[in-house]
């Protein structure tokens, strides 16, 4: 017998000072005592933001005055299966309340949680939040542009946290192993100085993987790995994230295996990424349940003059439906990133601009 599917509006309901809503489910209610996202199922007729408005007034008597989609995510419980459509909600009046009768708390992302145990499709957002929204690729192309690359990078680092990318292909092309991997090894410096994780392309050998805080995977090369063509390094790619609960005897969705992992978006995970232009390079990284996509190009860029970009539509139909954090690349600048979180988007990647 086939399980329901309900579509669900969650509201990631965020303070200026990055403090997230967390509501607990009341008695009287099937998860009783599990702590959630606030946000209901979504009626017929109605978008996601506009189901999001409605329960968040029924549940905390808040009128939403600014929001946005962010993550569609799809998890399967016991009885049902639920599509997540997660949204950030920046904007609002009045003071939330628990109208049902449910208990609330204001919970820092970058903390252990002083809280109970956090419905099983709570984590995934919790550790998606700890993304920067700047995602800079290197473009050094030689040894001889390493020092003048180094003092931008520090300065762009100092002005706000990233992700960075140790991306180098021509550089590979012209000079040998050695000289590059010492390039590598001097951004990953400057980048654990600063706090920020560096991932380095597949572009360059698997060995150079684990040396970084994640590898990030071309589209082909990600698709070899998810085919079985290709291994990656041990350590690289993630387990499935049950695995060691059920090893223990512990069912997934369990009140005490969501108790050990109710801090797991705090614990240091080695990142994967995965480049992508279509549906098909969007489900091979959630086949390897990477951490996050970058998606384009979007706009015109004098990097792929023959190639027509996605556009901000083409963009956010994919984003809406990637099942994880997605970056728009291609023509992106701190102006674009507005119009960019819009249409779907986490955040920016690119290389000149970020880098200014």
């Amino acid at each position: 017998m086939s399980k329901p599917f309900v579509d669900v509006a969650a509201g990631l309901v965020l303070r200026p000072d990055g403090e997230l809503l967390l509501a607990e489910r009341p008695g009287d209610k099937p998860w009783s005592g599990w702590w959630e996202l606030p946000g209901g199922k979504i009626e017929p007729g109605e978008t996601v933001l506009q189901a999001l408005a409605r329960e968040l007034k029924e549940e905390l008597d808040i009128d939403v005055t600014e929001s946005s989609r962010w993550v569609t995510h799809v998890h399967e419980y016991p009885k049902t299966i639920v599509r997540l459509s997660f949204c950030k909600v920046t904007g609002w009046q009045g003071t939330p309340t628990g109208i049902e009768g449910q208990s609330l708390a204001w919970v820092r992302t970058d903390r252990p949680l002083d809280i109970g145990p956090l419905l099983p499709a709570t984590e995934p957002p919790l550790r998606w939040l700890q993304l920067p929204e700047r995602y800079l690729l290197t473009s050094i192309g030689g040894a001889e542009g390493l020092a003048n690359f180094l003092s931008k990078l520090e300065t762009a680092l100092a002005g706000g946290k990233m992700l960075v990318q140790f991306r180098e292909p021509q550089w590979a092309a012209e000079a040998d192993a050695a000289e590059v991997r010492a390039g590598l090894e001097a951004v990953l410096q400057v980048c654990r100085q600063a706090g920020v994780p560096c991932l380095v392309n597949s572009i360059h050998p698997e060995d150079w993987w684990t040396l970084a805080d994640g590898v990030h995977l071309r589209a082909q090369d990600a698709a070899a790995l998810a085919r079985g063509d290709r291994i990656a390094p041990a350590g690289v790619l993630h387990t499935a994230p049950n695995g060691q609960a059920q090893a223990n005897g512990l069912d997934p969705n369990s009140r005490e295996y969501a108790l050990t992992r109710r801090d797991a978006h705090l614990k240091p995970r080695r990142l994967v990424g995965v480049s992508a232009h279509n549906a098909d390079d969007l489900k091979t990284a959630r086949a390897l349940q990477a951490d996050l996509a970058v998606l384009g190009h979007v706009l015109e860029t004098p990097s792929h003059p023959d190639q027509p970009p996605l556009g901000w539509e083409g963009f956010s139909r994919l984003a809406f439906e990637a099942g994880l954090p997605v970056y728009a690349i291609g023509g992106q600048s701190a102006d674009t990133l507005p119009m960019a979180k819009r249409h779907g988007a986490h955040g920016i990647a690119g290389i000149r601009h970020l880098l200014a």
